[in-house]
């Protein structure tokens, strides 16, 4: 046999082996999460978000936070982490059309792990310029005044996850807190 005849045997049983390997490992990663994620856009059922409460509190004699609560349900047999950075976006759903708006800073309170078939609890925060009226008799009403300006044209809020390709649905509980400003509850 040649040496060009064997150059070929090698490589053709190279090529057949590497085929070979390709074929039997395409099953294993065919369904990884991320990419049947993002095969069909963003997943939206695997986490689902309710409304716990909203607080407002005060950063310094000129600025406040705004901090929403919600419990999340961890729909999947996957962990999940949520760290404030660049692969977390929020956004505010706005009431007249349901777009998506960036005009607020929103970011998330704390971490947040969420173990499969779970629950935990997240904050985010919008945070804002406000004198706090202390001495002022009308202290409470310009309180609730401030919350009802923040979320007064916002229908509920969007957190996307890049990394994971995970949209979560914040909903909004607003309407609850203008009843509760129009009758002074």
């Amino acid at each position: 046999m040649s040496r060009k005849q064997l150059l070929i045997i090698a490589c053709s049983t190279g090529v057949v082996l590497l085929l070979a390997i390709l074929t039997l490992t395409r099953p294993l990663f065919k369904n990884t999460p991320v990419e049947a994620r993002t095969s069909t856009g963003w997943n939206r059922e695997g986490i689902k978000a309710t409304y716990v409460a909203t607080q407002l509190r005060e950063v310094d004699k000129a600025h406040s936070s705004l901090i929403l609560s919600y419990d999340l349900s961890n729909q999947t047999d996957l962990d999940y982490r949520l760290t404030d950075g660049s692969g977390i976006v929020i956004m505010s759903r706005l009431k007249g059309d349901g777009s998506l708006s960036q005009e607020e800073s929103i970011h998330l309170s704390y971490p947040v792990f969420l173990p499969a078939r779970q629950r935990a609890r997240l904050a985010i925060e919008i945070s804002k310029a406000f004198a706090w009226p202390r001495e002022d008799s009308h202290y409470e009403e310009k309180l609730k005044e401030f919350v009802k300006q923040r979320l007064g044209n916002v229908k509920g809020f969007v957190l996307f996850d890049e990394s994971s390709h995970t949209q979560i649905d914040l909903p909004a509980a607003w309407p609850e807190l203008q009843e509760k400003t129009q009758t002074g509850g």
